[in-house]
């Protein structure tokens, strides 16, 4: 993989950071096109379940983001799930969504 643009490293280290500390099974964070970040893991609730990238969009979207530059989830799942590209696609049609496991490696790039 080429080398990381210091603000990707920062999206991938605030989503370990994120599912380590709630020991979800995705942690997602991401970047709207002012530079400011949205963290946020996978919701398990009786009454409602979100994957990490769908809470991390819907955290942007609450605080008024109107478009993405830039998505990721940590995950040990071996692709993004489709209803969260969907949720990113909803703000940015071309912005990148990086998969990285839990060491912070990046395993893909979707654009």
């Amino acid at each position: 993989m080429p080398d990381l643009d210091p603000e990707d490293e920062k999206l991938i280290t605030l989503a370990r950071s994120a599912r380590a500390r709630t020991q979800a099974a995705e942690g997602a964070a991401v970047r709207d096109t002012d530079g400011r970040t949205y963290v946020a893991t996978t919701v398990e609730l009786p009454s409602l379940k979100l994957t990490a990238l769908q809470a991390a969009v819907a955290a942007a979207v609450s605080s008024g983001v109107e478009s993405l530059d830039a998505a990721v989830v940590v995950t040990e799942e071996n692709t993004v799930q489709e209803v969260s590209v969907r949720a990113v696609r909803d703000l940015a049609a071309q912005a990148p969504i990086l998969r990285a496991d839990s060491s912070g490696t990046v395993q893909e790039t979707l654009r």
